[in-house]
């Protein structure tokens, strides 16, 4: 039997960019119930995704840009990076739990100690860049 890896946290759900934005905390919910409804639940391990160090992410993104995206963060309320991507005041904890999540995940599967991953974290991203976040993406 394949060896799964779930990894996640709470600190993702915390992240929300507001009511009107396709991509809400809500997703990590609908997928947990899904999985839970499917009795595919059992087959995974569960981990809780680790804050990414600043060392992991100078592997993809000069400091100039983790800097930027710190400063950007919020006390209160929300604010746009860009007419895709926002930050409150838990995105950056969030980030930091995503960008760990997919860091832990090959951590996990190098050592043999699980076969695959899913990481189920927010915020999530499809086009982002080393030196710009896009496409709801803070890091890659």
């Amino acid at each position: 039997m394949t060896t799964t890896a779930f990894i996640t946290h709470r600190d993702c759900q915390l992240h929300d960019m507001g009511s009107h934005h396709p991509e809400c905390p809500q997703r990590l919910t609908a997928i947990s119930d899904h999985l839970i409804a499917q009795g595919l639940d059992a087959y995974f391990v569960y981990y809780d995704a680790p804050l990414a160090t600043f060392e992991q992410l100078l592997r993809v993104h000069p400091a100039s840009h983790l800097e930027r995206i710190k400063r950007a963060s919020p006390e209160h309320g929300v604010v746009h990076l860009d007419p895709d991507t926002a930050m409150n005041p838990h995105t950056w904890q969030a980030a930091l739990r995503a960008a760990g999540a997919g860091c832990h995940a090959v951590d996990l599967v190098m050592k043999g100690e699980i076969e695959n991953a899913f990481c189920a974290v927010r915020p999530p991203g499809h086009h982002g860049e080393k030196r710009h976040p896009d496409g709801f993406l803070l890091f890659q």
